[in-house]
This record gives structure tokens, sequence and C-alpha cells, in this order.
């Protein structure tokens, strides 16, 4: 049987992997999937069976893997921890007048 804390984090990748495919596929994703998100992330940290880094660079590996492309290299400044980045397909946008 697993240790508890290589359960936690198996738990807190699916919730990372869920997020990430549903924004690049295109689909929005509740808030609340990113709040237990990260509120899963400090419990981790604040029990001792993870660190910050660790987590961040995790959840970088798990972008890379839906997106196919790296987070912007500011995206730890922009989204402190225990924020999971979010960053969608763009909206198509169609003009609403003939002008």
């Amino acid at each position: 049987m697993p240790k508890i804390h290589e359960q936690a984090l198996a738990e807190l990748e699916q919730r990372w992997q869920l997020i990430f495919q549903r924004l690049a596929g295109g689909s929005e994703v509740p808030p609340t999937q990113r709040l237990r998100a990260e509120g899963f992330m400090e419990a981790l940290v604040a029990l001792g069976l993870a660190t910050e880094s660790d987590l961040q660079a995790a959840l970088e590996r798990h972008y890379r893997d839906a997106f196919g492309e790296p987070l912007p290299g500011d995206w730890r400044e922009l989204f402190p921890f225990p924020q999971v980045p979010g960053f969608g397909q763009r909206a198509p946008v169609y003009p609403s007048t003939s002008d």
C-alpha cells in the first residue's frame, strides 16, 4: 500500500491534470476545482508532505503535458503559491457590426 504522501500527491496530480486538460481543450474550469486544488497544495505543505518548490515544479510539468508548452517565465510572480495558473484558450471574437 502506497505511503500517505504518495497517495496525496497522486490525488493532487489528478486534480491538476483535470484542470489543465479542460483548459487546454477550451473548456472552463469551475472556480471550486481550482480552489480545492490550491487548498490541497497548502495542506500538503502544512503537513510537511511536500515543499512549495516541489509542488510548483510538478505543476509546471502537468501544465506542459496538457498545453505542449511551458508556463510563461514569470508565472510564479503572477500566481504566487498556492495559486494554480489557468490560461484557457482565447474565445473567438466575431464582429457584431458590419463596419
